[in-house]
């Protein structure tokens, strides 16, 4: 983020930028840090802070007006132009702040970024009044890399991992066990700051699923707060559900097992906006194995995963997390949790969510992804067991986008030919090494 923001700033012709993500990912810390060490006058309006700024727009959006208006409410703030960042912050609870976008565009000499709730941030609202006149960028939870150097590993030595990576070099058995046990470790507490930020000063997870507990109840509680004009029961009790789907055999979500009455069509509401809510990762089944994979998706037919791995774990019932966190026994939740960390880390480096069976249930894919010509099969495997589906993918020539394949699991680097096998935690690097090998 901090890289995105300084390469923003660089441009001669920036747009007001909105930060979309889930709440206590760091949006407010990064944001302030940003400002305060690349502005001179660094503004930060908190609308649920400071309610009393709600009406800095009552007498419309010339930028000076609304100028005069902040400093009615405080004098002491300086704007100076060209040397001055406004961040208005929790500006869901401010709709009129998305119209004055367009107004400091016009405007020109003040930078702007906001950011808020996703949950509530009504964004198809905000894209009517600020369209072409905005830029956008979602940001995420910690990704293992970022853990990485939250535990003090330098970029030289997440470099090397991948040197080893393209040069299909089996890592050493140091660094194989190394990286597991932070990897296992990154599973369990997934990229909450606050989390990350606890177990790397205390060196144990004590505290840890305590704030991982908060930050579920913070989300249930911005359901209730926010989902206008939807049925507020529904979208808990499919929130509260993912868990039970994960750890079946088929992870497929089936709405008439949280409700019996209902169809898939009477959920699309919902389900568009907790997904747009930044807390979950939807997995669409693809109808065919062909281009566009945007084009060849199943609607009503979809995994879904949480969008932080950690916050999965601490949903599950007390003995499930100890068992967890003390034995890493991930295995006894039928694969879910290394799909969901898979899934976690194929979002976080760009991909969106795909997945794959024939009409027979002969051929099941966990994950589908692409380059510019080809077609990316990935099975992700809790234990080392045999690959036929990756296989029979690749072998027939039914599927003549298919040129080879990838296989997660927590064995060493390797390629037989067909498919390339990774342990998990390089999954950050996949789409650097697809971008490479082409």
């Amino acid at each position: 983020m901090e890289k995105f923001l300084l390469n923003w700033k660089s441009k001669d012709n920036r747009y007001p930028l909105i930060i979309r993500g889930a709440r206590q990912i760091g949006k407010t810390y990064s944001i302030s840090y940003f400002g305060k060490s690349n502005y001179k006058y660094f503004i930060n309006i908190n609308f649920v802070n400071n309610p009393e700024y709600k009406d800095i727009f009552s007498d419309g959006y010339d930028v000076n007006k609304i100028l005069q208006n902040i400093t009615l409410r405080n004098p002491n703030l300086i704007f100076k132009p060209n040397e001055t960042l406004i961040f208005f912050d929790e500006m869901q609870e401010c709709p009129n702040c998305a119209t004055s976008l367009k107004f400091f565009y016009l405007d020109g000499r003040y930078d702007v970024i906001c950011s808020g709730s996703m949950m509530g941030l009504n964004y198809k609202e905000i894209d009517s009044v600020s369209v072409g006149y905005k830029e956008e960028v979602t940001m995420y939870s910690l990704d293992f890399e970022e853990y990485l150097w939250a535990l003090g590993y330098h970029e030289e030595q997440i470099e090397d991992l991948y040197k080893k990576m393209i040069r299909l070099e089996p890592l050493s058995n140091t660094q194989m066990s190394v990286f597991l046990e932070a990897f296992h470790e990154y599973m369990v507490l997934g990229g909450m700051p606050q989390v990350v930020s606890l177990f790397v000063e205390n060196k144990n997870y004590g505290g840890t699923y305590q704030i991982q507990q908060q930050i579920i109840r913070a989300y249930e509680e911005d359901i209730r707060k926010y989902a206008r004009g939807l049925d507020q029961a529904k979208i808990a009790r499919f929130y509260r559900n993912i868990a039970i789907f994960l750890g079946k055999d088929n992870k497929k979500y089936q709405i008439t097992k949280i409700d019996s009455n209902a169809r898939n069509r009477e959920y699309i509401g919902i389900i568009d906006w907790i997904n747009d809510s930044g807390i979950i990762n939807i997995c669409y089944l693809l109808k065919n194995l062909e281009f566009p994979l945007k084009g060849n998706y199943d609607l009503n037919n979809y995994k879904v995963y949480f969008m932080d791995t950690g916050l999965l774990v601490a949903s599950l019932d007390e003995e499930s997390n100890k068992d967890l966190r003390f034995n890493k026994n991930f295995n006894t939740y039928k694969g879910g949790i290394y799909e969901n960390i898979v899934a976690d880390m194929l979002v976080k480096a760009g991909f969106p969510l795909y997945y794959y069976k024939n009409d027979k249930s002969t051929i099941k894919m966990d994950f589908i992804i692409r380059d510019t010509d080809s077609i990316i099969p990935i099975e992700v495997k809790a234990k080392d067991s045999s690959t036929i589906s990756l296989n029979k993918l690749i072998d027939n020539p039914k599927y003549s986008y298919v040129k080879y394949g990838i296989k997660l699991c927590e064995k060493n680097i390797g390629f037989n030919g067909k498919f390339y096998t990774f342990p998990y935690f390089l999954t950050f690097l996949l789409k650097r090494f697809i971008n490479d090998i082409r």
